[in-house]
């Protein structure tokens, strides 16, 4: 496929029959994902694969929120259904870490101050979670190449303790959100699940050339 038809074609897709997603293509997933970018070439990311039904239903159970504001069950049932969850993780001590070897110690991640070499304080914005989001969006856009459907979401504050205890995860990594991927439902199964149609803004409110508003 050519890129820019992986590009056109990337959505979230929120409902997914049941058939498994093969080796080889889960392989490529995450082959494609360790080529994003990373800050000081750090590579502080993890990626759980859980493809068991066993591991999935304890994916759901622990990462599922315990009340909502909003019915989430046709969502849920759609979701699912998909064969493959992958969480993405990022270290944060890693990067600290990197940043205060000697090729990376003097590096201006913000203006000098009373930080030390590893202090957090350096960064202006958390680019371990930033470089696991890069590798995200490959196992996307890669699912889009392999005729695949994938939907990145979020794993609520209060059910991370949960999640981590689940899986064995330790402290030190966090996840950066979770991918499910299969194979895509027939168009309009699982609807009910879907958030309303919003337009895709248009480049002119988004891209400002020289000065912001302009």
């Amino acid at each position: 496929m050519e890129f820019q038809d992986v590009v056109r074609r990337r959505r979230m897709v929120r409902s997914f029959t049941d058939e498994p997603v093969a080796p080889e293509h889960v392989d490529r997933l995450l082959s494609n994902a360790v080529r994003a970018p990373s800050a000081g070439f750090t590579q502080g990311w993890s990626f759980l694969v859980l493809e068991a039904p066993q591991d999935r239903e304890r994916f759901w159970a622990a990462a599922s929120p315990a009340s909502s504001s909003r019915d989430m069950s046709a969502w849920r049932a759609g979701m699912g259904r998909a064969p493959l969850i992958v969480v993405p993780m990022a270290s944060k001590a890693a990067y600290l870490g990197r940043y205060a070897e000697p090729d990376k110690a003097g590096a201006g991640l913000a203006s000098p101050g009373a930080w030390t070499p590893e202090d957090e304080a350096r960064w202006p914005v958390p680019y371990w979670h930033v470089d696991a989001g890069m590798a995200s969006l490959l196992i996307l856009q890669t699912a889009v190449d392999l005729g695949l459907g994938a939907c990145f979401f979020g794993i609520g504050a209060a059910e991370r303790p949960a999640f981590h205890e689940a899986f064995g995860v330790p402290a030190a990594w966090e996840p950066t959100g979770a991918i499910a991927v299969g194979h895509r439902a027939d168009p309009g199964e699982g609807a009910a699940g879907s958030p309303s149609r919003r337009r895709r803004r248009p480049l002119d409110e988004v891209v400002h050339r020289g000065r912001f508003g302009a």
